[in-house]
Order: C-alpha cells, then sequence, then structure tokens
C-alpha cells in the first residue's frame, strides 16, 4: 500500500510538472493559493480573476497574461449549506442513455482536485484562450508540490464582505457589534460618572 501510495504521489508531480515547456513563463508570477478552509466559490474567483490577468493594469480580454496558480489543500477545502449532497457533476459516456452523476462528497473522496478545476474552468470565458489559461492552473490534494525552486508568491485573500453572508449570519455579526459598541460606551459613561463624582468630593 505503501508503495502504491508513493507511486501515485510521483505521478501526480510527473503530472503537475507536464506542459510547462508550452508555456511562456517569462515575466508571469507563480502564486500559491492555500484551500484550506477556503469556500469553493470564493476561491474559484478569485483564481480566475489571477489567472486570467485580472488583477494586472495591463489585462486585455484577448491576450494571455495571467499569472502560474498553484491550489495546495484541496481536500480541504469548504463548502456552504448542504452543496455536499445536493451539488450533481454530470457526464455521458457516449452510449444511449449512460448520462453518469456523481456528487460533490463523492468527486471529494475520488479526486478533490478536479472539484477545483471544474469550478475555475466554468468562470472562464469560452474562447480559444481556455485551454492556455488551464495548463497555468495547478492543483494538489496536499500540501506537496515539485515547485520549490521557484519563486513563490503566496495569495492573501481579500477579507469578506458582510453583504456576501447568509441574511441569518449578517444579522448575528451586526447585532454582536452593536452590543459591542453599546458596552464600550457604557464603559465610557460609567467613567465619566465616576470623574464627575471624583470632582465634586474633591472641591466638597
Amino acid at each position: 500500500m505503501a508503495s502504491q501510495a508513493a507511486t501515485s504521489i510521483t505521478g501526480n508531480m510527473k503530472k503537475a510538472l507536464a506542459g510547462l515547456k508550452r508555456i511562456n513563463l517569462e515575466g508571469l508570477r507563480w502564486r500559491v493559493f492555500d484551500a484550506k478552509g477556503q469556500v469553493l466559490g470564493r476561491l474559484a474567483s478569485q483564481i480566475s480573476t489571477v489567472i486570467q490577468g485580472k488583477d494586472k493594469p495591463t489585462y486585455a480580454p484577448n491576450r494571455d497574461d495571467g499569472d502560474m496558480c498553484i491550489v495546495l489543500n484541496a481536500k480541504d477545502i469548504a463548502v456552504t449549506g448542504r452543496k455536499l449532497t445536493k451539488k450533481v457533476y454530470y457526464w455521458h459516456t457516449g452510449y444511449v442513455g449512460n448520462l453518469k452523476e456523481r456528487t460533490l462528497r463523492e468527486q471529494m473522496t475520488r479526486d478533490p482536485t478536479e472539484v477545483i478545476r471544474k469550478a475555475v474552468l466554468r468562470m472562464l470565458p469560452k474562447n480559444k484562450l481556455r485551454d492556455d489559461r488551464d495548463r497555468k492552473l495547478r492543483i494538489f490534494a496536499g500540501d506537496e508540490h515539485p515547485f520549490g525552486d521557484r519563486p513563490l508568491e503566496p495569495y492573501i485573500m481579500p477579507p469578506r464582505n458582510v453583504r456576501e453572508m447568509r441574511p441569518q449570519v449578517r444579522r448575528a455579526m451586526i447585532r454582536a457589534q452593536k452590543m459591542a459598541e453599546q458596552q464600550q460606551n457604557n464603559k465610557n459613561e460609567g467613567k465619566e460618572s465616576r470623574k464627575k463624582e471624583e470632582k465634586v468630593e474633591v472641591t466638597a
């Protein structure tokens, strides 16, 4: 079993290194995304932005100026709601009536890297640059990758906006902020009243 796992790891590393010769790496940055605990859709949207080069001032839709994207810990990705059982992937074998399906939970146990890849590819424009951008995306189930000799730049995910949260979570967060502000105001008022009382005592 250990030898099979080792061979599969080396096979994944060889697969990750394949196709780099077809990419013009001159001037490209190597951005590293840590998928551990990140929400699938938010992570995929950030990857699609970087892989298209939309975060650069030189972006043009007819030019492929995106950076190399390395995604680690794909097996620890998070999803919201009931997507593990409700989200279904479909494909057809080509035979009559052979429409296959697989839930997100089954796909995560089978190959978690494919979940992120499909999420990113479905956010990219359907044009001739799509295959070239797909080659710049390297996804790994764990934190091991063969690009240690490259100048890697960790990508910092932007903070989550309150409007992006679900209504119940958003209301709870706003309620907690108001409670904290009220407690702070009460403390400040208590301090001011004590100071006034001390001044009165001193003058008396």
